[in-house]
Order: C-alpha cells, then sequence, then structure tokens
C-alpha cells in the first residue's frame, strides 16, 4: 500500500512527470496568474490555494490527478468567487527544483572551484530555460567547507561563499532578462 503525504494526491505534469502536490506551488501559480490578470497584490492566492488542497484531501479516492484536471478545478474555484479573469491566466508554475550545491562540489572533486564553478553555471542555464522557474540551491555552507578543504568555517570561507553568491547573481541576471526566475540559496 502506498501512503500519499497528508493524503493528497500526485500531480501528473504534460510531460509525464509526476510530482507531489506542494500549496506553495499553487499560491505561486495563482499570484503568477493573479499578476497577469492585474492584481498586483492579489491576497486571495493563499485562501484559493487552501480550498483547493482541502478539495484535493477529500478527493481519497484519487492517487494521481492529471495537471489538466487540477487546472480546471482551479478555474472552476475562481470563477465561483468572481475571479474568472484570473483563472483565465491560470497555468500551473514549473516545479520547484532542489539543488544540492555540496553534490555539485562532490562532482567537480578534483578540478575544484573552477570545475564547481563550471558546473554550478550549466546547472543554473538549465534551471533558467523554462519562463517562470523556480529553484533552491541548498548546502552553501558544507558546499564551501569541501571545496576549501575545511571542517571549520574561516575567512577564506566567508571569501568563496560570497564569491558563490555573486556568481549565482551574474548568471542568473543573464537569463531573467529573457525568462523571470525565482530562485533562493541557502
Amino acid at each position: 500500500m502506498i501512503c500519499l503525504k497528508n493524503n493528497l494526491p500526485i500531480i501528473e505534469l504534460a510531460s509525464g512527470q509526476a510530482i507531489a502536490f506542494e500549496r506553495d506551488w499553487l499560491i505561486r501559480s495563482l499570484t503568477q496568474a493573479a499578476a497577469l490578470a492585474g492584481y498586483s497584490q492579489w491576497w486571495l492566492a493563499h485562501d484559493v490555494a487552501q480550498a483547493v488542497t482541502q478539495f484535493l484531501e477529500d478527493q481519497a479516492t484519487t492517487n494521481v490527478l492529471p495537471i489538466e484536471t487540477l487546472t480546471a478545478t482551479v478555474q472552476s474555484i475562481l470563477q465561483v468567487i468572481g475571479y474568472a479573469e484570473i483563472g483565465q491566466h491560470f497555468t500551473p508554475a514549473p516545479p520547484r527544483v532542489q539543488v544540492s550545491l555540496l553534490d555539485l562540489a562532490r562532482e567537480a572533486s578534483t578540478g575544484y572551484e573552477l570545475a564547481f564553478f563550471e558546473l554550478l553555471g550549466r546547472r543554473l542555464q538549465d534551471l533558467c530555460r523554462e519562463p517562470g522557474s523556480y529553484f533552491e540551491l541548498l548546502g552553501l555552507e558544507s558546499c564551501v567547507k569541501l571545496l576549501r578543504s575545511k571542517k571549520t568555517w574561516s575567512r577564506d570561507c566567508d571569501a568563496l561563499r560570497l564569491e558563490i553568491v555573486a556568481f549565482t547573481r551574474e548568471q542568473i541576471e543573464v537569463v531573467a532578462i529573457q525568462n523571470p526566475v525565482s530562485f533562493s540559496l541557502a
């Protein structure tokens, strides 16, 4: 028997990829649709996402939900509450992607920093290709310690951390001109 997280179905994307339903993902999608419809600070995104989440939790018999069905459900709710124009702009945002900087540092192995920055640059370009992409870069401190071969944090770790942050921002600024991108670095 498979136990689904919070009794929520898996969402099947048009590509066939299956992802876990995340309320924050839906809130981000609703906020983007509201902005396209002219609502720059739409305060109901959280409430609509909660209503959809509750609806999906109540559908205990559904294990896999096609993205088209989720989209139709959201558009229906938006129409009922008087925001059909947001529903017209609603398309689910690309799912959140998590990238381990520590894994990239391990992959760089003998090339250390130079190879790490090359791998990070390629990964960022791949992540930013799709409009509205959202990703998290995780493990910055562990990555820096590995690249510096340190067990404890030092001044040269500070310098490398700042270099990685600056490099990431530069790479994303170049790509973000064509595609809007959201990311976090921790």
